[in-house]
């Protein structure tokens, strides 16, 4: 075993070192090294968490790791060192507001705008790794580059510090990044970033957030089916829709179109015409707070001037009439307002149209519409003494009319706007608290979902109150670029950038894996990574355009969800592999239920970064069957205190999705074999043997109608006969060794069938009045 002595970091004779695994070599004089220590008096943790992360600094196993710049400057690259032949697993920018994964093995593979690196250290021992974490230190944030100009034979990795700003500079950035060594990648991932809080101070960890209700519920986003062109006939109409159908939306999500907006040459009070596709409204800004005329000219009942309530709050008092199920319903808002801005003048706040420039690390990055059209027209920026107010006389005047949260887009445009005001820390800690303290007062401290804004800045400072945020880039229903693969491969790049997003970001806050199309041609393929997610469930179908069957397969009639415990994450042995384009990997994805665990194998293979192009494109090549293994230590059962002793059963019962397929296995059973066409997954639901009184081995499996069977097992209880409660209609499967005498349902006798392979099935119905949950006992 590893000892903590052994995993001290240490820099001699121009290595970066630990535990006897050289990181880096080469190593620059200016290279700092110092441990990590914190004030607990001035922390604001809770006590458990400042008690684990001084066992933390206690072990020695992270340190400080940063350097000092020759002159003081706003913008400091420093070469850290070479990286070579170690593998390593990344995330960086590839727009401005979007990140994605990139593994590889040496510094040349590192891309630029990189959030983290996480190096494969074997020396270790089992699951032996290090993670590499830029940092905010003072006014200056950090990413790590590869080296330019030294020719393609050098595989440096830079750290840069920049403030944004030329007036705001230093030379001392010695604690401004972290690094941290273990043997579980997740536990390293969650240490670290554990240190990072109680350091830094800036914001909260998930587990001291609570989350919104729509992270539990089902919903639809308005986005696809009418773009710009949202009003309160095709709102109605959709939620109609999907509540005759029985599967009803508990949120929605009235997207981009709402808004008071217009450009610079319109009627200084009048709304913009003829905003219809995206990219048309990015050079648009508020003019007034509330909503757009097609909004504002509904009356209450509907129609005529009956003396009621008028616009939006009429709207939505009568949409809560009509469907009392309908909890939640978001807007849509960019973090200035709108695209661009507040329109000068329109509003009594201080407000300036700023140049929008980009800063010397996103040179890198992928061209982007809309970054072109917001430098094309700047944005009416609200200086930030007024942040506070803009935020609040928006959403003070949305939760009066009944809204209850906002979904906020286009986070990192600060970063265009920062050099006249403190650079970029300092403006987004004035925006962020603004936006803070206005979610706390109006939307019960937890109505947002943060969105584009895939960028350590945001985390590190904007988090304080915002507890669901976009794990990926946005769901494309064909590709932008005209690729003759069309609509498939970009599918699967969702599903990787959103399980490994969800490594960093669910440290902060619930990944939110965004919308999908439920009539998508991919549509299962994405529908079986919601299911495992972890994530709320919604979708953007257009009106007449939904698959319902699919949906039941994902929601109960309720609108609640069969949710997992945890969040999605990539399995170990995909952690440092490449499941875009390597013609061999499987995604896989691990969570856990109550009762058991779930693994989600997608074929993803067909897509990615391309570092010379500078965006993700088809690589026709790859788009090809390909053959995986899963066996249930890749299940990550010890990431939850509830579900660590499923770890050591003695059998599993393990149900195939798409064959019904139920076998045993222990861990010592050799993996199961797969094999998946392109855009195609399987589920594997692992289920613990529990052995009952008289030598009966039993394990739940759930409702084998739902995508994640295992979360519909509310308890289990069994010593001779066996007690489970069940939410859902449909198939509940459980393995049995011996053939039950009886099975009854709410207490009545029901069929049932048993087979050789101990596979018992019995049918269980919807129980309304029991919030969809029954009891079923089987009798031995």
């Amino acid at each position: 075993m590893t000892t903590s002595s052994q995993l001290a970091f240490s820099i001699h004779d121009g290595s970066l070192d630990v535990g006897g695994a050289v990181l880096l070599s080469g190593v620059p004089s200016n290279v700092t090294l110092s441990s990590f220590e914190f004030d607990k008096s001035c922390c604001d943790a809770p006590p458990h968490l400042l008690d684990q992360a001084t066992a933390t600094a206690a072990a020695g196993r992270g340190a400080f790791l940063g350097f000092t710049a020759p002159d003081a400057t706003d913008r400091a690259p420093c070469r850290l060192g070479q990286l070579l032949n170690r593998k390593f697993l990344s995330v960086f920018r590839f727009k401005t507001w979007w990140s994605t994964m990139r593994a590889g093995e040496r510094g040349r593979d590192v891309q630029p705008e990189t959030q983290w690196l996480l190096l494969d250290a074997p020396e270790l021992g089992p699951g032996g790794c290090v993670f590499v974490l830029p940092l905010v230190q003072g006014s200056f944030r950090s990413a790590i580059f590869p080296t330019y100009g030294a020719g393609d034979e050098d595989d440096g990795v830079v750290l840069c510090a920049e403030s944004g700003s030329p007036a705001v500079t230093g030379s001392d950035f010695r604690r401004i990044a972290y690094v941290h060594a273990g043997t579980d990648p997740y536990v390293v991932m969650r240490e670290a970033y554990l240190a990072a809080r109680v350091h830094l101070g800036t914001f909260k960890l998930i587990e001291e957030k609570a989350l919104p209700p729509i992270a539990e519920r089902f919903g639809w986003c308005t986005w696809d089916a009418f773009y710009l062109t949202v009003d309160p006939v095709g709102v109605w109409q959709g939620v109609s829709e999907f509540a005759d159908a029985g599967v009803p939306a508990r949120f929605i999500v009235i997207d981009d179109g709402w808004q008071s907006v217009n450009r610079d040459d319109d009627p200084a009070h009048a709304d913009a015409r003829g905003l219809v596709l995206g990219g048309d409204q990015m050079t648009a800004r508020l003019h007034r707070f509330d909503e757009c005329e097609r909004f504002r000219r509904y009356r209450e009942g509907g129609s005529g001037d009956n003396g009621g309530d008028v616009g939006l709050k009429a709207f939505l008092k009568d949409m809560r009439q009509k469907f009392p199920g309908l909890d939640d319903v978001y807007v849509w808002q960019a973090l200035c307002g709108a695209w661009g801005g507040v329109r000068p003048g329109a509003t009594s706040l201080d407000t300036v149209i700023e140049p929008a420039r980009l800063s010397p690390g996103l040179a890198g990055t992928m061209e982007d519409l809309a970054v072109d059209r917001i430098v094309e027209g700047g944005i009416g920026l609200v200086q930030p003494h007024h942040a506070g107010k803009l935020y609040d006389a928006m959403h003070s005047y949305l939760s009066g009319a009944g809204i209850t949260g906002v979904k906020v887009d286009v986070f990192n445009t600060l970063e265009y706007l920062c050099a006249d005001h403190g650079g970029r820390v300092e403006l987004a800690k004035a925006y962020y608290a603004g936006l803070s303290d206005s979610i706390a007062a109006n939307f019960s401290g937890t109505g947002i979902i943060a969105s584009m804004q895939q960028c350590n800045d945001f985390f590190f400072l904007g988090t304080r109150q915002v507890s669901m945020a976009r794990a990926g880039d946005d769901f494309w229903f064909d590709d932008p670029n005209g690729d003759p693969m069309g609509v498939y491969w970009l599918q699967g790049v969702h599903m990787v950038n959103c399980s490994y997003n969800s490594l960093w970001m669910g440290q902060f806050v619930r990944p939110d894996w965004d919308m999908f199309q439920s009539d998508h041609v991919c549509a299962a393929f994405h529908a079986a990574s919601r299911a495992v997610s972890g994530s709320p469930i919604y979708v953007s179908d257009s009106l007449g355009g939904h698959d319902f069957a699919l949906l039941k397969t994902l929601v109960f009639p309720d609108g609640t969800l069969p949710l997992c415990l945890h969040y999605a994450l990539p399995t170990r042995d995909c952690l440092f592999k490449n499941p875009l384009f390597d013609q061999e990997t499987v995604l896989k994805m691990w969570n856990l239920n109550k009762f058991g665990g779930v693994i989600g194998a997608f074929n993803c293979q067909g897509a990615g970064w391309d570092p010379a192009e500078r965006r993700i494109r088809g690589y026709a090549h790859c788009y090809k069957a390909i053959s995986g293994t899963v066996q249930p230590s890749d299940v990550e059962w010890g990431q939850r205190e509830d579900t660590a002793a499923m770890a050591n059963a003695s059998e599993y019962a393990v149900y195939k999705h798409h064959s019904g397929e139920l076998v045993l296995m222990t861990r010592e059973s050799d993996p199961i074999n797969f094999a998946l066409q392109p855009s195609s997954y399987e589920i594997f639901t692992f289920a613990p043997v529990m052995l009952l009184a008289g030598g009966v081995k039993f394990a739940p499996v759930g409702v084998v109608d739902m995508l994640n069977c295992g979360g519909t097992i509310v308890d289990v209880e069994g010593h001779g006969d066996v007690r489970v409660r069940v939410k859902g209609a449909g198939n509940l499967v459980v393995y049995s060794s011996v053939r039950p005498a009886r099975s009854l349902v709410d207490g009545c006798d029901v069929a049932f069938e048993w087979g050789n392979g101990g596979k018992l099935e019995v049918s269980v119905a919807w129980k309304q009045d029991k919030e969809g949950v029954c009891d079923v006992v089987f009798c031995f």
